[in-house]
This record gives C-alpha cells, structure tokens and sequence, in this order.
C-alpha cells in the first residue's frame, strides 16, 4: 500500500509538472502570436504611412506639372500626315478619328524639370494624363517619381529599348496601377462598357518634342504576367502579323479596326492584380511635325 501511495504521489507530483511545463509553452506560444501581431500592425502602419507619403508626394508634383505645362489642342490640317489609310474603304473609325484634333505639349519646362522626358501621354475617360519619361533600364522609374525622388508610386516610363524618333514595331509604355487612380491606376476602365461605349475614348494622343501623333486603339484585355506582348521588334513579317492577330484574339472589345505589319503600335501596360496585366493596344494613325 505504500508502494502504490509513493507511486501515486509520483506520478501526481509528474503530472503536476506536466502541467506547468505546458503552460509554461502555451504562454511562450501566446506571446510569440502576440509578438508577431505586434509586428505585423507596426508593419502594416509604417506601409499606410509610407503610402500615403509617396500619394502626397506624386499628388504634388503632378500639381506642379499641371501648373508649368502647357497643352494646346492642335485642329486637323494639310500638313498632318495620315499613317497607313484602310485601302478598301473610305469609311468607318479610322476615317473619323484622323479628323480628331490632336495635343501638342510644351516641353521646355518638363525637361528642365527632368532631362528624361520623351513624351506626353493622354488617354480619354481616365486620369492618364503625364509627361512620359525613358532611361536607361525598366527599373529605376518603378521606384523613383518624376523629379527621381525615391517613391514606390514610380512614373510613367517609356521602355529602354523603343525610340521615339525612329518608331519600333511596338512601342511601350508602362506604369503602377495605383489605387488612389494615380498612373495607371484608370487604366482599368477601358474594361467598362461606359468607356467602349463612348467611341471618342477610342484613341490616345502622344505628343513628343519633335512630332504630335494619333493612335486608334485596337485591342484591350488582361493577361497573366507575360512578355510576348512586350517584344518590341518582330524579325519577319510573317512573326509581326502572327502578333498582330494574336493581340487582336485577345481582346473583350470588337473595335473594327484594320491593323496589319505596315502599322505602329503602342502598347500600355501595367498592373491589373498580383497576378495579371491590364494591356491596351492602339496604331498610329495620324502624326504632325512640331
């Protein structure tokens, strides 16, 4: 009997221990949870305060974009040149919109504000509406604003490879999607039927410092994250037009437009979720030396 008494004593003196032992490890569970909660809402403030920094920052300096830039509508006129007309027909989208006025930028100031401007981009029913710049990789504008302060909001950029001057088969233009709607962030609307529905946001008006130019757009949709759509140059024609059908199969919207290997495109592209891009295509369909 006092075999089992001892034992018993034993093994509620074990039992107890067993007990502070997983309480002991359930507290140091509770405050490594707590701990890494902690860190996680110190984390998520110092991003939303970062974020609306770098939306402050971006909000002024478009601002004072709009404040030193002057953007004049330039009416059709003799000498604007009509880029690779429909031959079939004298009718349809291309034929009203060569008689759309087209923008023309002052870049005097921008580019003493940022030597890598090439560029002015506006695309109708959106806030799209920036000075584009290019350098020398598709990085550093990711990160860095329009005066090349570090701001994760970025700027719109020009791909590395295209030139302006002397247009490639696509030329690319890139951006975040931001959710405050700046960038590209209204990219997304040429995905509502408002915006289809309105034929005069069918273009997009690019204007440089040497040329003003016209481009009907042809193809909208998202895509998982991918590059064909991003080559710039084709090696053939037979290469150029397999693109050309492909980007047309792509899209949501029918726009009715004759595209084939003798045209330019422009291509936007940017961000539409963590996964996926939000792509517009458009042909250069009318331009004006400045």
């Amino acid at each position: 009997m006092i075999n089992l008494a001892n034992k018993n004593n034993i093994k509620n003196v074990s039992n107890k221990k067993l007990s502070k032992r997983k309480l002991h490890f359930k507290k140091w569970i509770w405050l490594i949870l707590a701990i890494i909660c902690f860190g996680f809402v110190v984390y998520s403030f110092i991003k939303i305060f970062s974020w609306n920094l770098d939306n402050k920052a971006i909000e002024a300096q478009t601002d004072e974009i709009e404040e030193i830039t002057k953007v004049e509508e330039v009416p059709p006129s003799e000498e604007d040149v009509v880029v690779n007309p429909p031959e079939d027909t004298h009718t349809g989208p291309y034929w009203e919109y060569i008689n759309l006025p087209l923008i023309s930028v002052d870049f005097n100031e921008l580019i003493q504000k940022n030597s890598d401007t090439v560029a002015f981009l506006r695309v109708n029913n959106t806030n799209i509406n920036y000075p584009v710049v290019q350098t020398s990789d598709n990085d550093f504008y990711l990160t860095h604003a329009y005066d090349k302060s570090s701001n994760d909001a970025g700027w719109v950029f020009m791909d590395y490879r295209n030139n302006l001057t002397d247009l490639d088969d696509n030329t690319i233009i890139y951006a975040h999607s931001r959710l405050d709607k700046s960038m590209f962030g209204t990219l997304k609307n040429i995905f509502k039927n408002d915006w289809y529905n309105n034929t005069d946001n069918r273009v997009v008006y690019l204007s440089t410092p040497t040329e003003n130019t016209l481009w009907q757009v042809f193809s909208v949709y998202t895509i998982p994250t991918e590059t064909y759509y991003l080559t710039s140059n084709f090696k053939s024609e037979e290469e150029f037009q397999k693109f050309i059908d492909t980007m047309l199969d792509r899209s949501r919207y029918n726009f009715n437009a004759d595209v084939n290997t003798k045209d330019k495109i422009l291509t936007l592209s940017t961000c539409y979720d963590d996964y996926n891009k939000t792509v517009l295509h458009a042909k250069l369909i009318k331009s004006q030396k400045r």
